[in-house]
């Protein structure tokens, strides 16, 4: 059983405002690349050659113009087009005949972060049937799903709490076993319309195969002005390791 790496790289990016008018967010920079790179760099560093890059249908052109067959980035690209936004589980659904049994390594395309992601596999393939999760500390759990800790298990997710049970947030990196397709298809809408993640992650967690890695170094998403800007700041200062 292998490992597959998936990029999600959909939405509008509308808090990005007249940024993206004619571009996905995905494009923008962050560093000296495309957004998009970061991610693509971080699955190619951990020794992964077969890569899923997910977007919608308005800028997939673009994406193939930039990466080509992945040659260039010593990987073999594959692109799936989703058609509306139907949330990333709905996006991580589209991996299934791609995926074809082996276990997948998704990272959302605007989580910029400086460890690399192998150090988060070596302890995810100790348990490889179970789902991995990436943690980080941050200031605002709010803003995300919110893992809440009791010794070294995930005991609950809780996605955007009001008042959140820990400064975990769950950030844009996991792991899943090659069950994870049958697990999407049992999910119901969100509120938003949306196939969420955290229901995802959440079925893991009750079926005891929930695990989790913190984050070493800086995390952080770009979709918005500020955390874009936050980005480019971090990525300049301090270059994150591939």
């Amino acid at each position: 059983m292998g490992i597959r790496g998936i990029v999600l790289a959909g939405g509008k990016g509308t808090r990005l405002g007249e940024l993206t008018k004619v571009t996905n967010k995905h494009l923008l920079p962050v560093g000296p690349y495309p957004m998009v790179y970061h991610p693509i760099k971080k699955i190619t560093g951990a020794g992964i050659k077969d890569v899923l890059l997910v977007s919608g249908t308005e800028h997939m052109g673009d994406f193939v113009e930039l990466l080509g067959s992945g040659k260039d980035h010593n990987c073999a690209l594959t692109y799936r087009v989703q058609d509306e936004a139907g949330g990333i589980a709905q996006a991580l659904g589209l991996a299934e005949t791609y995926c074809a049994g082996n276990r997948c390594l998704v990272i959302l395309g605007d989580n910029i972060f400086h460890a690399p992601v192998s150090a988060m596999l070596k302890e995810a393939d100790a348990h490889a049937d179970w789902a991995w999760v990436g943690l980080k500390q941050v200031p605002d759990p709010g803003r995300f799903g919110v893992a809440e800790l009791k010794g070294n298990r995930v005991v609950d997710i809780e996605e955007k709490p009001k008042k959140p049970k820990s400064d975990y947030a769950v950030i844009g990196i996991y792991i899943y076993p090659a069950d994870v397709f049958d697990v999407i298809k049992t999910l119901k809408p969100s509120g938003r319309g949306e196939l969420e993640i955290t229901d995802v992650n959440t079925h893991y967690l009750k079926a005891g195969r929930l695990g989790y890695s913190v984050i070493d170094g800086y995390w952080t998403d770009a979709g918005t002005l500020d955390s874009l800007a936050f980005a480019n700041q971090l990525v300049r200062e301090n270059p994150p390791k591939f």
